[in-house]
């Protein structure tokens, strides 16, 4: 869950100005995530977000040269670099990789936290990745397949 907490905050902070604790609260309420004041400032000192000011105020930055380490951008990136295909078969989705490539990958998998996901399992090149339903299976593949053909 904090894992997938802290991915949230990277991708928000990324995505748009935040000022306060406060709106990263109501920002991370309104994706899903049942926060309080003092988790999110637990979260912030975790990730080393800076103050950073600018015309406004102040905002959230990732500190000088650091990158979101589980961010979207760098999901794609790995899925780009590292994923061969991608196949399913009910409500198990089955990923190729070149090899030594399926822990990098399994591991942004479960940083994503997508909650239709149980879990993965990495081999070598192979992951195994079991979806909730078999009706949502369609919507995981979606996203897999949009980040290797972006």
């Amino acid at each position: 869950m904090k894992a997938r907490r802290h991915f949230a905050i990277l991708d928000i902070i990324a995505g748009q100005r935040v000022g306060t604790q406060e709106e990263l609260c109501d920002l991370l309420r309104e994706h899903g995530f049942n926060v309080t004041q003092a988790t999110v400032s637990r979260d912030i000192k975790e990730l080393k977000l800076a103050k950073t000011p600018d015309g406004l105020g102040y905002y959230y930055s990732l500190p000088e040269g650091a990158s979101p380490r589980n961010s979207m951008d760098r999901m794609q990136r790995i899925f780009q670099d590292l994923v061969v295909s991608c196949d399913h078969s009910e409500n198990i989705i089955v990923i190729k990789t070149i090899s030594a490539g399926a822990q990098s990958v399994a591991s942004v998998i479960d940083a994503y936290g997508n909650p239709h996901i149980l879990g993965t399992v990495a081999g070598d090149d192979t992951i195994i990745v079991v979806v909730r339903s078999s009706l949502a299976v369609l919507e995981v593949m979606s996203i897999f397949n949009g980040m290797i053909n972006a």
